[in-house]
């Protein structure tokens, strides 16, 4: 199990590791070594509050597919380990994000003060441009 917050937690069964080729530096080894990592969650058929799953497929954007699958990409570090550390970390953080509920949008007014000077504001342009076009 991997201890995401106070009430939440994923079984690792849930996730799938897929390891392939890495881009970038690497030597000898960048065409031998599978050393970035894919990791899959399913969002829909895990153990997350609705809401929360809701969220969730919200702040992923692009990485979820049709299916309601998160795909992360690692491959930050040259070794598998690290990499799948990565992936799983970066997950962790996106289900704690998801798990914290969004603050209500309060209405505001705009102070009396302020709109008596933006009124005040636009007369004195009004009055420029007025007298601009009389001098023509």
């Amino acid at each position: 199990m991997i201890h995401v917050t106070d009430n939440i937690s994923i079984d690792e069964k849930n996730l799938k590791e897929e390891f392939i080729r890495s881009s970038g530096p690497g030597g000898q080894n960048v065409n031998k070594v599978s050393t970035a990592v894919q990791l899959r969650f399913d969002v829909k058929g895990s153990g997350l509050p609705d809401e929360v799953k809701e969220r969730l497929i919200y702040l992923a954007g692009k990485r979820i597919t049709e299916d309601k699958i998160l795909i992360i990409s690692a491959r930050r570090y040259r070794h598998q380990d690290k990499n799948r550390k990565d992936a799983v970390e970066r997950l962790t953080q996106l289900i704690r994000r998801a798990a914290q509920k969004p603050e209500k949008r309060r209405k505001t007014k705009p102070s009396s003060a302020s709109v008596e000077k933006r009124l005040k504001e636009k007369r004195i342009k009004s009055v420029l441009k007025k007298q601009r076009n009389s001098e023509w």
